[in-house]
């Protein structure tokens, strides 16, 4: 479970990502050079990943830890390779 802190870091990890998809938005429309675009849009992808890494790390040490205490290891490590190669996509 997130704490009010890490929700509010991902708030502004997002606020941030949400201002670099509409600059992504704003250059085409301006017929940007094309390689100026792929670094931005590069630049968007590392950062949701980067919240993703959060938020996994966050289910880890919480959720995870959780199940693993209630004997349920296989379903909390199934569930979490899952989500890492969702990430990893």
């Amino acid at each position: 479970m997130l704490t009010d802190m890490e929700i509010e870091k991902l708030s502004r990890r997002l606020r941030r990502i949400r201002g670099q998809i509409e600059g992504i938005e704003r250059m085409i429309n301006e017929h940007r050079y094309c390689v100026d675009v792929l670094q931005q849009i590069g630049a968007a992808r590392a950062g949701l990943y980067q919240v993703g890494m959060i938020m996994l790390e966050s289910h880890s040490r919480s959720c995870v830890v959780e199940a693993i205490k209630n004997g349920k290891e296989d379903d909390a490590i199934t569930e979490l390779m899952g989500v890492y190669r969702a990430l990893h996509k």
